[in-house]
């Protein structure tokens, strides 16, 4: 098997994971949030909490798709259009990030926690 192949299988792979990771992710959030709504636990709490655990799967996947494509992007084909695409890939995907961890935690991922 050439180097080329082998890339392009684990970039397919961590692909693969970051997918597994945000449907898991929504799976295990919607189930645990039916849980508490039929529990009678306040329903604006579980909502929270629920959107949260969302939140926390699509980082998590987010970040596993953006590894996969700079895996693929930069040790298969580094041309300057490639590497250029990937940027703007990461720039989207970064801003996304951003604006989850906005939406979970209430602040910026540089700001300290108040904890």
């Amino acid at each position: 098997m050439e180097f080329t192949e082998t890339v392009e299988i684990v970039g397919k792979i961590v692909d693969l994971g970051g997918v597994f990771a945000i449907v898991l992710g929504i799976i295990v959030s919607t189930v645990i949030f039916l849980g508490r709504v039929r529990g009678k636990t306040d329903y604006e709490s579980s909502y929270v909490g629920y959107r949260r655990s969302l939140g926390r799967a699509l980082l998590l996947g987010l970040e596993l798709l953006v590894a996969a494509d700079i895996i693929r992007t930069i040790a298969i084909t580094p041309t300057l259009e490639s590497v250029a695409v990937l940027g703007g890939i990461v720039l989207i995907r970064t801003f996304l990030s951003f604006a989850l961890e906005l939406e979970i935690s209430g602040k910026f991922p540089w700001q300290k926690s108040s904890e």
